[in-house]
């Protein structure tokens, strides 16, 4: 059932806590959503102890967490404390652009316009310095799309990084307009043509973040490194069909990504399979991983998650199978 009230959101959060608690490899990006469901439940405290929780070890992304509590904080009344906090985000200078972009946009939402200025402006300088626009990650995207709105609402004239935010959206509608802020106005009109008006150009807007959403992943093949390999078909014997042998299971992966790359399948990738984040997708999945069909979903999760290594690598780089050879030299030889 889908979390739609205070205690469903509170009950799918002990059930993540739960699973954190059964596959500890899994158990950053578990407790962040237990997290999330915690603060649409209104319990912001709850939500703050996990965000200490996971500060307290080593996260692997703990500026994004930091900007997180300093965001749940300020929405219950610990506005010091969350200007502290995001304070000392910028100061560590993220190479990511989410942790800037929820501290701007916590800023934002309390009225600090000028302060989510400076942050966007500090983060395009640093994330997005390079001039071509085909590097630039789809956060970078948002962040300067964002910047673009803030700046707008400060009626600041148009600068260099907003006009890259106007080179790079996609949206029918041009960001000039969506982001007039004379549409709050449009919102409260008793006008049907410019309520009419406005829903056009919310449409257009969503189109927009339809498309973000469902821009491509890699198409990824799983890699089981050996020893997880022995340990995933000792634990699920059913398995033993899709991987008879570890020699096997490396050479269907190259013939595998040929294959799609023959037939002009973009964006391939591999991803590195682990027995307990296995086990966790299973559960999420309410499924047995000995169930074969969970295996290409499982694949797609990581590589929606970031998690694929595209393929293929350069023939001079190291080969993606773990040898000490050369991708040309082991399994990129002709």
């Amino acid at each position: 059932m889908r979390p739609d009230t205070p205690a469903a959101h509170t009950a799918e959060a002990e059930r993540l806590l739960r699973t954190a608690t059964q596959y500890p490899g899994d158990r950053e990006p578990l407790l962040l959503r237990a997290a999330a469901h915690l603060e649409l439940a209104d319990d912001r405290p709850g939500a703050t102890a996990l965000y200490d929780d996971l500060l307290s070890g080593a996260p692997a992304d703990p500026h994004l967490i930091r900007a997180l509590k300093a965001s749940n904080l300020w929405e219950y009344g610990h506005e010091a404390e969350a200007r502290a906090i995001i304070e000392g985000v910028r100061r560590s200078r993220p190479a990511d652009a989410p942790p800037w972009q929820i501290a701007a946009e916590t800023l934002e939402a309390h009225d600090e316009l000028e302060a989510a200025e400076r942050t966007l402006t500090e983060a395009a300088a640093l994330l997005a310095a390079s001039g071509d626009d085909t590097e630039l990650p789809h956060a970078t995207h948002s962040l300067l799309a964002t910047r673009h709105r803030v700046r707008r609402m400060l009626a600041l004239p148009h600068d260099d990084w907003d006009t890259r935010a106007d080179r790079l959206h996609q949206g029918e509608i041009p960001l000039d307009e969506l982001h007039d802020p004379k549409r709050l106005w449009s919102l409260g009109s008793s006008d049907p043509t410019e309520l009419q008006a406005e829903i056009a150009r919310l449409r257009s807007e969503l189109g927009t973040y339809r498309t973000a959403l469902s821009r491509p992943f890699p198409v990824a093949v799983l890699h089981w490194p050996t020893e997880e390999l022995t340990e995933l078909l000792a634990a699920y014997p059913e398995l033993e069909t899709e991987y008879p042998t570890y020699r096997a299971h490396l050479t269907d992966i190259e013939a595998s990504l040929r294959e799609l790359a023959a037939a002009g399948t973009p964006n391939l990738g591999i991803v590195r399979a682990t027995v307990p984040s296995y086990e966790a997708f299973a559960a999420s999945e309410s499924s047995s991983p000995a169930n074969a069909d969970l295996l290409p979903q499982y694949a797609t999760t990581l590589a929606a998650r970031a998690r694929a290594t595209p393929w293929p690598p350069l023939r001079t780089d190291a080969c993606w199978c773990g040898s000490e050879r050369t991708y040309g030299e082991c399994h990129g030889a002709e």
